[in-house]
């Protein structure tokens, strides 16, 4: 068994910002990532080819989206060297002050103040810069901002894009030349489905990059089945990881030695990892597993224009943000010109308490106004005539994710059930639908069954001031045992109402700050 100083279980935000932090102090490690290495030829050209684009690996599919149903919620997240990098939108907003005083973290620090210098630190190290071109979809959205009185609260995104000249390759232009070469935004739309133009920072171009010149290896394609601690129960000597195989169908198996391991496989990875080793190998951690699950409130609209006069396809994928209220954000979301997969999955957005009210109020639109939803049904190119409306607030309401024979499975935690009706929503979806001469459509799940769904599932190993209240403390070790940390996701104890992964970036560089450097 080949021995290292650290084991981090995931390359997302958290697993890359902690290798590159730990090799930088002299620490030996392996990154341990159940996804596949992609280069931007890899990625699909349009949503269409779904075994480059969906991660289902019982049917042989190695994308780089993996999308899962509970019975609570539906959750869109990614997979492969470099995490969620590889299939979000850019969006690197800061959270509102809310954000840093809700939750079970709210107490242990000043976390505003805390958190500053490594949200500083986060959009450098991430190539943050703001979106210089606004394109349709983003103009219809700054209409209707001063529709509602909100002119001043619309703003171009900051992004984690290379906006240099469209393909032209040029000389690494963060790190002083350390770093990959880098291509121009050639505003194609298609960010979500991979960028094929080299603009879009991954992680693997900037934190993972950087990582393996100081010799962090990333064992790809492999997920953690089991961690043990190596001979003291507590973990004070370290673990044993086991590994098979996530994407051949005999399942190869390894077994490495940390002294320590982090945990960065997000919530869908880590939560799920840790449910299942507290009924056997670590029985220690906090019965606040998996408890305090937050969706971020979110809702996913489409708005399907019946006019193909417009190309809403182009731009990157989220350009602007509109502050709705205190709490409360609006962003535009567009795909690629020809990734129109998701026409399969969407109905017309209804209101109803059981799926009765529900398919009768849908019936009862389509025969009101047939010719209008014939026309968006079978629009010729569904990303050039739609765009995606991700409306999000910091309320929390939370799900407990529990051990589950096959899967996890979800409950309701503590306050209301989220819905995937959210009223606020849907008038946005209107107000913008009328501008754009559009409907507004949802996901199937949620006008059949109710279910939202979110794109930024958070929570789960939140913060505490004790194992009664949290899974992991202020510096992110996990209660009951020595030399576990979380650094993903999962640790966040608060809805940010906005996207995360400038968060859980900036959370991770706190924690890794507070690791001494290794000693001769």
């Amino acid at each position: 068994m080949k021995e290292y100083d650290y084991i981090i279980i995931g390359s997302g935000f958290g697993g890359s910002v902690s290798a590159l932090r730990l090799a930088q102090k002299g620490y030996t490690v392996l990154v341990i990532e159940k996804g596949k290495w992609y280069s931007s030829n890899d990625f699909p050209k349009t949503n269409w080819n779904i075994k480059k684009w969906l991660w289902l690996p019982s049917l042989r599919f190695h994308g780089i989206m993996k999308m899962t149903f509970f019975k609570d919620v539906g959750i869109i997240s990614g997979t492969g060297v470099g995490g969620g990098s590889l299939v979000y939108a850019n969006t690197l907003p800061k959270p509102k002050d809310s954000f840093y005083k809700n939750g079970s973290w709210a107490d242990l620090k000043n976390w505003k103040e805390e958190l500053k210098p490594h949200y500083k630190t986060a959009l450098q190290m991430l190539g943050a810069t703001k979106n210089p071109h606004l394109e349709i979809g983003d103009i219809i959205m700054q209409e209707l901002a001063k529709k509602r009185a909100k002119n001043e609260k619309f703003d171009a995104t900051n992004v984690s894009i290379y906006f240099g000249e469209p393909e032209v390759e040029v000389e690494d232009p963060y790190f002083n030349g350390e770093g990959p070469r880098r291509s121009g935004c050639t505003f194609c739309g298609a960010c979500m489905t991979g960028c094929r133009h080299n603009a879009k920072n991954t992680l693997d171009k900037n934190y993972l990059y950087l990582a393996q010149k100081l010799g962090v290896e990333i064992f790809a394609e492999n997920e953690v089945v089991d961690i043990l601690p190596d001979g003291k129960n507590d973990g004070s000597n370290g673990y044993i990881v086991k590994t098979q195989s996530s994407t051949r169908f005999f399942k190869t198996k390894s077994t490495f030695k940390a002294k320590k391991v982090i945990l960065s496989g997000g919530v869908l990875g880590t939560v799920k990892l840790l449910l299942k080793l507290k009924k056997k190998s670590l029985p220690n951690i906090s019965n606040k597993l998996g408890d305090n699950i937050l969706t971020n409130n979110e809702a996913l609209i489409f708005s399907v224009s019946e006019d193909s006069s417009k190309d809403l396809s182009k731009g990157i994928a989220i350009g602007s943000i509109l502050d709705v209220d205190e709490r409360t954000h609006l962003e535009i979301v567009r795909y690629g010109e020809g990734s129109g997969f998701w026409r399969l999955g969407v109905l017309p957005i209804v209101i109803g308490n059981n799926i009765f009210k529900r398919l009768g109020n849908m019936f009862y639109k389509i025969v009101k106004n047939p010719i209008k939803y014939i026309k968006v049904a079978t629009v010729k190119d569904f990303a050039k005539q739609s765009t995606v409306l991700l409306f999000m607030q910091q309320i929390n309401t939370t799900l407990q994710f529990k051990h589950g024979f096959f899967k996890m499975k979800s409950s309701i935690s503590k306050g209301e059930k989220p819905s995937a009706q959210i009223p606020l929503a849907f008038e946005l979806a209107e107000q913008y639908s009328e501008i754009n001469n559009a409907k507004p459509m949802v996901l199937l799940t949620e006008t059949l069954f109710n279910m939202p769904s979110t794109a930024h599932i958070l929570g789960g190993a939140v913060m505490g001031d004790s194992s009664l209240t949290g899974v992991i403390d202020k510096t992110n070790h996990v209660f009951g045992y020595k030399n576990l940390m979380v650094c993903d996701g999962s640790m966040i104890s608060s809805n940010p109402g906005v996207n995360p992964s400038l968060s859980i970036t900036a959370i991770t560089e706190h924690a890794m700050s507070l690791i001494p450097q290794k000693h001769s």
